[in-house]
């Protein structure tokens, strides 16, 4: 006999199961076939530990490592690792497991440059920062942001199924969710953080900052598979800030250099540059441009009062 019909039959005597009722569900279940479960099981799914394992690695890289003995152990075993996950996923016609591993690997000192200025960024940004190291190690946005940037290299590599997992390695862990599609420019800030929306096709440009509760987000339409593969996400321009819980949705709907959004601002259309946008009853929607004479966004006085 087996060991596996032994360990089955083991296993209905402690339970007192009907040995045929054990059997027919295994064969139910392994006959099962056709449907979206058995095209996901063919895509290939890997194990979502293995995944945010090797991403927990990798992110420890590219913010802290830099001892070069260590790099030199640590460098080729990641590559080893990815090069193992990428073997249990069904790649495109003309990808292939190797070529991908090293073609990552001679992006990850590109990475560590934005994610030196995405730290850069939170220091001048956060006046309660206290240090880099703090940021580094308590601040959930860096943290969510570094898988992002890692993600999304893979994303741009068309590597399957894997920057999806990291994504959500990375919500689950800092309540940041980022789609790896989206591309982010340099000197990004998340203030907070938690509930933090970034959708597939959103562009983000440089110098922008957004606090918690942010969705840059898609319309809703009824056929949505309808919409794959365009840009159903907005574009936020360079040097924006969207304040708390606010929404901006659409992929035609861009944000003009500038901008302030308001918190609990809703848009779902472009506005211009410089301009302010409020959900005060008062003063609902968008305000003229910034006058060139006014303070910067943000700006307060430093000067102690008399």
């Amino acid at each position: 006999m087996s060991s596996a019909k032994s360990a089955v039959l083991r296993a209905t005597a402690d339970l007192a199961l009907d040995p045929d009722v054990v059997e027919r569900t295994v064969a139910d279940l392994a006959s099962a076939s056709g449907n979206t479960l058995g095209k996901a099981a063919e895509e290939g799914v890997p194990e979502p530990s293995d995944v945010a394992e090797w991403v927990e690695r990798c992110k420890r890289l590219v913010l802290m490592q830099r001892e070069r003995s260590a790099l030199r152990s640590e460098v080729p075993q990641l590559g080893l690792r990815l090069h193992e996950l990428l073997s249990g996923v069904n790649l495109p016609d003309g990808l292939e497991a190797g070529s991908l591993v090293e073609a990552l690997l001679l992006r990850l000192s590109a990475i560590r440059a934005a994610l030196d200025q995405d730290v850069e960024a939170a220091y001048r940004g956060d006046p309660a920062a206290r240090g880099f190291g703090e940021i580094v190690a308590a601040y959930p946005a860096i943290r969510a942001i570094a898988i992002h940037r890692i993600a999304h290299e893979l994303y741009r590599l068309r590597v399957p199924i894997l920057p999806r997992m990291m994504s959500e390695h990375a919500h689950q862990q800092t309540g940041i969710d980022i789609h790896p599609g989206a591309t982010i420019g340099s000197r990004f800030f998340v203030d907070h953080g938690t509930g933090v929306v970034i959708g597939e096709t959103c562009e983000i440009g440089d110098d922008v900052r957004i606090y918690q509760g942010v969705t840059l987000g898609a319309l809703s339409p009824r056929h949505g598979e309808s919409l794959r593969g365009r840009k159903r996400h907005p574009t936020i321009e360079d040097e924006v800030t969207i304040y708390a819980g606010a929404t901006i949705l659409g992929g035609d709907t861009v944000i003009g250099r500038g901008s302030v959004i308001g918190g609990n601002v809703w848009l779902t259309h472009s506005i211009a540059a410089g301009s302010r946008v409020t959900a005060e009853p008062a003063r609902n929607g968008v305000s003229p441009r910034r006058d060139e004479n006014e303070p910067e966004q943000l700006a307060w006085s430093l000067e102690s009062e008399s």
